[in-house]
């Protein structure tokens, strides 16, 4: 760069999925006196993927004003460190917003008994509005979107095929303990409760009303489960 002044970014673990080349370390201006978050960002990386940033030798947050000279390390989220000077809170448990590109994933996040909000009528701004104000995770595959400055919590999903991106989402969140399947509509996102049989026996098909005693209905919209032949499917 020249005469200008610069500090150092080096970026580690799977923030390297971000970067546009196999470079881990970049030279970045300071002439501005620019905060690290937005020099992060300018490398291509949103700030919700950055869970520790260490100048120097010593944890910063991210309005830390870069200074000429700095080496800053940058590192993704921990699975099993715990990190003693986080960026943010810890993430809201089981709770997510999803952009219109993941229908698929939310649908399976519900299956799995998480609240997943999915609206195709939301645009950018909206998805980023109710994760800041509603407390959840935004999910999305765009990382401009996870640049706007009001969300606290999110993630870019890697895969693009919907099973593997909800086995990722799991892994990332370590969702596996707080899974509880078929506890909510996988259509509008309620609650699913058990239901007696003859408060819902007038909309039942002859052949269901014969064979199934057990139902659960959406608080939502209504919707009425049971335990029919696709189930076992459904489960595994």
């Amino acid at each position: 760069m020249g005469g200008m002044a610069t500090a150092t970014l080096r970026f580690y673990g799977e923030l390297a999925d971000f970067l546009y080349d196999d470079e881990r370390s970049r030279a970045v201006g300071v002439g501005d006196g620019p905060s690290v978050k937005d020099r992060i960002e300018a490398c291509g990386i949103p700030h919700p993927e950055v869970d520790l940033i260490v100048a120097n030798g010593l944890p910063v947050g991210f309005e830390y004003q870069l200074q000429p000279g700095d080496q800053v390390a940058v590192y993704p989220v921990f699975r099993s460190i715990a990190v003693g000077h986080p960026l943010r809170p810890d993430p809201p448990l089981g709770r997510f917003v999803v952009d219109v590109n993941l229908g698929k994933l939310a649908r399976h996040l519900r299956m799995l008994g998480f609240d997943a909000l999915a609206d195709g009528a939301l645009n950018d701004r909206d998805l980023a509005k109710i994760s800041a104000e509603q407390d959840r995770i935004l999910l999305t595959r765009d990382r401009h979107l996870l640049k706007r400055a009001i969300v606290v919590h999110g993630y870019l999903v890697r895969s693009v095929d919907p099973r593997t991106q909800i086995v990722e989402v799991a892994r990332r969140f370590d969702l596996g303990a707080t899974i509880a399947p078929f506890a909510r509509c996988i259509e509008c996102n309620a609650r699913i409760e058990p239901v007696a049989k003859a408060a819902v026996d007038h909309v039942l098909e002859p052949l269901t009303r014969e064979h199934y005693d057990e139902f659960r209905q959406c608080r939502g919209c209504g919707r009425v489960f049971w335990k029919g032949s696709h189930h076992e499917q459904l489960a595994a």
